[in-house]
Formats: C-alpha cells, sequence, structure tokens
C-alpha cells in the first residue's frame, strides 16, 4: 500500500499508541468537524472545550489486518468487503473515528442497514457530536423510521440555538426525502411546537404542509411566520407563490399589499414583476422593473428583463437599449442577450445589423438557433440561395446537420417551395434513414405534395422508433380525420398521443377536430375551447370557429376569428375557413 493510502489510518493507529497521551496544542484544531463543540450561544461565555476521549485498544494483528483489508478492498471496488470490515472494527472498537468511516463507506455501498448501525455505534461513543446525530436522524428518516429520528431532531435543534432558525429552513430538505408527508407534516409540528415566536419554525411548517398537500394550513403557518417578522421577503415570495396555487389576481394583490408597506422588498418587487409577465401584464411588469433598474441600474439581470419586456411590448428601441447595457454589466450569459439583440434588429427590420449580431456567436448553446435565424433574415431579404447554402456550411456534427436541414426545410416551405422541402428532407433521409426528426419533417413536407402514402409510412416509422413521440401520433390522426377517412383510426391515434402529452393545446385541438368529423359536436367544443385557451393559434381558432358556426354560434364565432386575425392575418387555413363559411 502507498504511503498517501496510509496516511488515512494514521490517526487511527495512532490511537493506539497514544491513547493515554494528552492531545497536542493544535489537535482540537485540526479534528475533524464531529469532534469540534458546537459554537456557543450568543452573551454567554465559552468554555475550554473537553478533551476527546477516546478508547484504547491494543494494535493485535487482527485490528491491523481488518484496517487494512478495508483500505485495501476499496482500493480495488470490493465496497462491500470494506463495509463488512469497518463495521467489525466499530462494534470491537466502539472508536468513534472509525464509526464515522463505517458510515461513510456504508452510505457509498448504498447499504442503508449497515449505515445505520455504524452511525448508531459512532453516536453512542461520541454523543455530543452534532455530525454522528445528523447522520443517525438522516438515515432513520430515510428509513421511514420517523418516531425514532425525532428525539434526535429535537436535541439537535436545541442544542445549536444560535442556528437555530437556519436549522428549522433546512429542515425540509431533510424530511422530504420520506413518502409519508402527513407524518411529516405532523412531525414537523411537534418540533416546531417549542418555540411558537420563531419565524422560522412556521415558515417550515408551511413547507411540510405544501407537501402534504394542505395549502390552508400553510397559508396559515406563513402568515403566521410574517405577523413575527413583517419584513421577511423569503416568506413573503413564498406567500405569494402560495396563493398563485389558485389565483395570479390573489398572489398579485397581496404582493401589491405588501409592497406598498415594504416599497424596498425587492426581491417581492421582482417576484411581482415575473408574475405580472406570467399573467401577461406586460405594460405593468415593465414599470415594476423600471423601478428596479433605478435601484439596480448596474445589475445585468435587471437590464435584460426591462430589455426582453420592452421587446414584449414592441417598443424595439427601448429594447435594444437595455439589452445592450446587460451585456456592457457582463451578464453571465452574453450569447444570449447576443442572440435577444438580433431578433430585436430583425423584428425592427434592420436585417444587417441583426446579421451582425447572430454572427457574434460563434459556439455554445445558441449557436444553432442564431445560424437559423442568421439564416432565416437572409431569406428575409430575398437571398433564399444564400440562405441555403449558409446553413449547408454551418454544421459542426450530425446532430447539427440534421438541425440546419430542417432550417433549410423550413425556409423552403415559408418561400411556398413544398416540393423542393420534400426534396431535401428525402436526400437527407437517404444518409440517417432513423432520424426520429427527418422522417417526422418528411412526413410533414409529404403532405403539401399531396403524397399521403409517404406521410403515413414515414410516421409510422417514427412511432415504431421512438413510441413517445406524441406528434407522430397526433399528426397520422389529424391527417386522416383532416381528410374525413379512417375516423375510428384516427382517433385512437389522437387519444394515444393525448395519453402522452395530456396538455399539448394541438393535440386538443386534433382530437376536437376528429369528434367533430364523428359529429360529437359538443365534446369537440370542449376541446377546442381549452386548446384555445391555452394557445390562441390561427388554426385552433379556424377549427373552434368553425365548430361554433356550424352550431349556431355566429357572433362567438366572428369574435374568435376576428381575435386571430388580428395576430396571424395572413394564416391560410383561417383566411379560407372564414371565407367559406362567411359566403
Amino acid at each position: 500500500m502507498r504511503i498517501s493510502q496510509l496516511a488515512a489510518w494514521v490517526p487511527v493507529l495512532a490511537l493506539t499508541a497514544c491513547a493515554s497521551l494528552p492531545p497536542a496544542p493544535g489537535d482540537a484544531q485540526n479534528a475533524p468537524p464531529a469532534a469540534k463543540a458546537p459554537a456557543s450561544k450568543p452573551g454567554t461565555v465559552r468554555t475550554a472545550e473537553k478533551p476527546r476521549e477516546l478508547p484504547k485498544h491494543e494494535l493485535s494483528e487482527a485490528l491491523l489486518f481488518k484496517m487494512l483489508l478495508a483500505e485495501i478492498a476499496l482500493q480495488r471496488g470490493q465496497i462491500s468487503v470494506a463495509v463488512q470490515s469497518l463495521l467489525e472494527l466499530s462494534r470491537e472498537t466502539r472508536d468513534p473515528r472509525i464509526a464515522a468511516r463505517a458510515t461513510e463507506v456504508a452510505l457509498r455501498a448504498r447499504a442503508p442497514g449497515p449505515a445505520l448501525e455504524a452511525a448508531g455505534i459512532w453516536l453512542a461513543a461520541e454523543p455530543d457530536s452534532p455530525r454522528a446525530r445528523q447522520m443517525l436522524a438522516s438515515l432513520l428518516v430515510d428509513q421511514s423510521r420517523l418516531a425514532e429520528a425525532r428525539s434526535h431532531l429535537q436535541k439537535m435543534l436545541a442544542d445549536d440555538g444560535e442556528n437555530l432558525g437556519r436549522n428549522f429552513l433546512q429542515l425540509n430538505t431533510l424530511l422530504t426525502r420520506h413518502s409519508d408527508k402527513a407524518a411529516v407534516l405532523q412531525l414537523t409540528q411537534n418540533l416546531a411546537q417549542p418555540y411558537p415566536t420563531l419565524p422560522e419554525a412556521h415558515y417550515s411548517i408551511a413547507q411540510a404542509a405544501v407537501d402534504a398537500g394542505q395549502n390552508p394550513l400553510a397559508l396559515d403557518a406563513i402568515r403566521a411566520a410574517l405577523e413575527l417578522r413583517p419584513e421577511w421577503e423569503q416568506a413573503a415570495l413564498y406567500q405569494g407563490q402560495l396563493l398563485q396555487r389558485t389565483s395570479n389576481a390573489a398572489a398579485l394583490a397581496y404582493f401589491q399589499g405588501h409592497l406598498k408597506s415594504h416599497p424596498r422588498a425587492l426581491d417581492v418587487r421582482l417576484g411581482h414583476a415575473r408574475l405580472l409577465v406570467t399573467d401577461k401584464q406586460f405594460s405593468e411588469a415593465r414599470a415594476e422593473f423600471q423601478v428596479l433598474l433605478q435601484e439596480f441600474p448596474d445589475n445585468p439581470d435587471v437590464t435584460l428583463a426591462v430589455g426582453l419586456l420592452s421587446f414584449q411590448l414592441k417598443d424595439y428601441d427601448a429594447a435594444e437599449a437595455q439589452l445592450v447595457r446587460a451585456l456592457e454589466n457582463h451578464h453571465k450569459d452574453p450569447d444570449a442577450v447576443r442572440f435577444y439583440l438580433g431578433q430585436t434588429n430583425e423584428e425592427n427590420r434592420r436585417y444587417d445589423e441583426a446579421l451582425r449580431w447572430y454572427s457574434t456567436i460563434t459556439g455554445g448553446e445558441q449557436y444553432v438557433p442564431a445560424r437559423a435565424r442568421y439564416a432565416a433574415v437572409l431569406a428575409k431579404q430575398g437571398k433564399l440561395d444564400d440562405a441555403r447554402k449558409y446553413l449547408q456550411d454551418s454544421a459542426r456534427n450530425a446532430q447539427q446537420r440534421v438541425q440546419f436541414i430542417q432550417t433549410e426545410a423550413q425556409l423552403l416551405r415559408d418561400a411556398n417551395d413544398y416540393r423542393s422541402a420534400f426534396d431535401v428532407l428525402g436526400q437527407a433521409l437517404e444518409k440517417s434513414p432513423e432520424s426520429a426528426e427527418l422522417l417526422y419533417d418528411h412526413a410533414m413536407a409529404a403532405e403539401k405534395v399531396d403524397r399521403i402514402d409517404v406521410l403515413e409510412a414515414n410516421l409510422r416509422k417514427v412511432i415504431r422508433i421512438r413510441p413517445d413521440y406524441a406528434h407522430a401520433y397526433n399528426a397520422l390522426g389529424y391527417t386522416l380525420a383532416d381528410r374525413n377517412t379512417r375516423l375510428q383510426e384516427a382517433y385512437v391515434l389522437i387519444e394515444q398521443a393525448l395519453k402522452i402529452s395530456p396538455e399539448d393545446p394541438f393535440i386538443m385541438d386534433s382530437m376536437g377536430w376528429v369528434l367533430y368529423r364523428m359529429n360529437q359536436l359538443d365534446a369537440a367544443l370542449t376541446f377546442l375551447k381549452r386548446a384555445f385557451e391555452l394557445r390562441p393559434d390561427a388554426e385552433i381558432a379556424a377549427h373552434l370557429g368553425e365548430i361554433l358556426w356550424v352550431t349556431g354560434r355566429r357572433d362567438e364565432a366572428r369574435k374568435v376569428w376576428d381575435s386571430a386575425l388580428k395576430d396571424h392575418p395572413g394564416n391560410e387555413l383561417l383566411l379560407a375557413t372564414v371565407k367559406k363559411l362567411s359566403q
């Protein structure tokens, strides 16, 4: 064994020769964390730490053999042998250092039984060790022995009064692994009971109540925490998040009220602004971010947020100014900021500037999106051939090659050159015949050139390769439904897609459409209304409006169509549907 490996055992071996000697002056300083006494409480005199009393053993051949056996076994990857050897040593010696080592190795070996026994020996040998008690409590929790863990957790909290609040905040992390959330809530309430004036104790109850599905109790607990410490931003944010579970409006009202009383609660203001974005109140969100910007004019995250909100509001000049500031303030993801600057200039029809920003991204996560947008801008400038060549020259690996071929095909579809898109994807499939992404896109291109045989063959192959590819089932089912053929088969395919992705609005739209074809109008409306709520897409609007129209609810149909036409004035299906039914 090398000296460096033996060194790990030197403290343990030394105890056999030196256990009767007093500790050296530096020993307390160099002892492991478990050997240190807990910090003194504020206002008390810190007494001298007691020397660590360790058992005395003679270094017998058997003892030395087991020590070396454990270390060699670890070196050779025979971890179960090491666990057994260390556990036997722990039983024989009752030495806390050996027991701590046995606990560590047993945990590494995923052997909870030996780890629990070793931790018990460790704590029995060193009852004042916070580390030993924490380890034992954690292992008991992991093994669903909450009743046994309770006394250890109570002592851990009581013995560390200086960090009592922080320990309560960390309690949820320890207990969250337990599957019986109601039992965890009961335990947390019991642990918090002796500390009714500690805000963190109420906070921990709120966390446990949320995990147990008791939101009203969680709200009561977090409100109690805030009564004790009204300025506590972490608790205020948590209360807002709890309210948001049932109502954005309630959460927004709470945040607004809190900010009136605590206008400098910047974290709460940030949470309020983000919720306004979620609620699509973009102007109000930008106003909140402007307040944050005044407080933190050089904060790159705040300037980025203001820039993106300005972009959402189509105030492209303001967006560009803030994004440039985020870049100047050294935002942690400069390529993302550059990409947003490219998008901002593209939307502002400053195409040369957009190209300049996109071209500054030469690697990383934004490389593929930036190259795709660069090509799209060239196509907007009427340089489709240049855009295609740019994409063909951009791939650095097989995955990027597929992504750029997909982008090239999309540019061709945008130019209404469906045949070329079909051919490009078909040629790519000759080199990558098992690519689910290329098969899917080729199927969609096949529909545009009326090659339904290719569409069906490709999609069935995708389903075989990727049985969880929800949109393959959906696309095939929708195609059959749209052609009003094999409707029962179409329904089964779309039903399977919904099982895989139940909240996808486009799959909901397909289900509504096939039900419409099957003359189940009420069920069709239910799916299409839900889909439109989730995603007010032009094609979903076309389908929803058509069913509303044929069921006699024509004013509602016109309202849906008019709303969609404002955002999608050139959508072919929407225009065709309105024209067909309005005549």
